[in-house]
């Protein structure tokens, strides 16, 4: 059994919660990248149900210091700490799932000679590297580092550069649970980033974040070998359809567009409903956005406010009509507020593009037929929602709309378990659910057969 540091007795104290962490200096990645890689031999050799052991630990610590990671994250990116603490006690639940199905990870055996015995038997990649967002970074960085950890790999996280308190003190939690440097953290922007991505001893590389990185990444990949998971930006259509009720249709249309400041990979981004019951809910709409505003959540930051407003302003700029908000409040913070545009057309940016803040961008359509056939326009290829009680259009929905997930009747939701593979610009591989232990490990075929006995002379 590889020796496991106790853990301290307190994160908070190895931590300034003014200041972000320096980031890691460079000549200190390529050390990382060898005790991770030395490291991960002896890892791999752990059982599963010790290495589950350990990551039920780290899943309760995680737990146990959900309000200070919520409030760590509130301070670098302004997400309310009751919703950050959500995002953290999914992130320990996701632990906990890994931890339940790593050991039951198997192979399967081969029909082959009645002489010999065939099976297949996954085994870890090797050295993964996680580069996580800073939306919702501990509930996702949880599912990556969970899987990869309990299947045999060794990772180095690099959380983003936007939230790097909230990734460092999730690893000062997580790490002291598994032997030295089987789990650890690094910090730093784009730089560090492309250390990391283009060493020729990293086996994967697990992205979530823009499709601009994520295709940099792959180019890199491609020279060193290094597996890729992408799960990248989006552009997620919801459609209305004639026959359901337009105040339902608004209440599920807002808390798509505006949860968390519109900051969430699979947020509402575009809006078709069609022309029979777009007057209702683009008043219902107003009134939900307007609700909202009443207790607006700031953006990450002023750079993604300004990202933010050059969207609406080129809707308008091309003749879009703003119902509610569409303006930079005056203050100190990166809020802006719920904005419901309508008049919007397929060359804006709003419906072409991922803007990822709070922006319902409404078009009005004649038919469902003229809806989907747009919504399943564009490059990206995340997520889409479909509101209707036409069992006839909803199968159509999902059979046409090149996505990975398409929801009906719910912008959010979904059962435990659950995985998807994003297309086009929005990525590539599961990034979650059991599939993702089938990414973390590679499968060796093994056939066994007896030698003949020798010859007597």
């Amino acid at each position: 059994m590889i020796p496991v540091t106790p853990p301290p007795t307190g994160y908070a104290e190895h931590m300034t919660t003014t200041t972000a962490p320096a980031p890691t200096p460079t000549e200190d990645i390529a050390d990382a990248v060898r005790s991770a890689r030395a490291a991960q031999p002896g890892w791999a050799g752990v059982p599963p149900a010790d290495r589950a052991t350990m990551l039920r630990a780290a899943a309760a610590a995680v737990r146990a210091h959900a309000d200070e990671l919520a409030d760590t994250l509130a301070t670098e990116t302004g997400r309310p700490s009751s919703s950050g603490r959500e995002g953290v006690l999914a992130g320990a639940a996701t632990l906990d799932q890994y931890a339940e199905l790593g050991p039951l990870h198997r192979g399967r055996s081969l029909q082959g000679s009645p002489e010999a015995t065939d099976f297949m038997i996954p085994e870890p990649r090797g050295l993964v590297v996680a580069l996580t967002p800073w939306n919702d970074p501990v509930a996702i960085a949880c599912g990556l580092l969970g899987a990869a950890v309990v299947t045999g790999n060794t990772v180095l996280h690099k959380p983003s550069e936007r939230c790097p308190r909230t990734g460092e003190l999730l690893g000062q939690i997580m790490a002291p649970h598994f032997p030295d440097a089987v789990l650890a953290t690094v910090t730093g922007g784009a730089d560090i980033g492309a250390l990391l991505t283009t060493s020729p001893e990293v086996d994967v590389i697990a992205h979530v974040g823009s499709s601009d990185t994520g295709q940099r990444i792959a180019a890199a990949a491609a020279r060193t070998g290094a597996k890729v998971l992408l799960e990248n930006g989006g552009n997620d259509p919801l459609l209305v359809d004639a026959d359901v009720d337009p105040e339902w249709a608004a209440e599920q249309a807002a808390l798509g567009a505006f949860a968390n400041a519109g900051q969430i990979c699979v947020s509402v981004e575009r809006i078709y409903v069609h022309s029979a019951v777009a007057p209702r809910f683009l008043e219902a709409l107003c009134a939900r956005a307007t609700a909202w505003n009443e207790h607006p959540q700031p953006l990450v930051d002023a750079r993604q406010r300004a990202h933010v407003h050059d969207h609406v302003a080129d809707a308008v700029d091309h003749g879009a009509q703003v119902l509610v908000g569409g303006h930079i409040p005056d203050g100190p913070d990166a809020t802006y507020p719920a904005t419901v545009l309508t008049d919007c057309l397929p060359q804006m940016r709003v419906l072409r593009e991922e803007t990822f803040g709070p922006i319902a961008a409404v078009r009005v359509v004649p038919d469902f037929d003229t809806g989907l056939d747009e919504a399943a326009t564009g490059e990206y290829g995340l997520a889409a929602t479909v509101l209707t009680n036409s069992m006839d259009h909803a199968q159509r929905a999902w059979r046409t709309l090149p996505v990975a997930t398409v929801k009906i009747n719910a912008v959010f939701g979904g059962a435990p378990g659950g995985a998807a593979q994003p297309r086009g610009r929005s990525g590539n591989g599961f990034g979650y659910g059991p599939e993702l232990l089938d990414e973390m490990t590679t499968v060796k075929v093994v056939h066994v057969r007896s030698a003949p006995c020798p010859s007597k002379h």
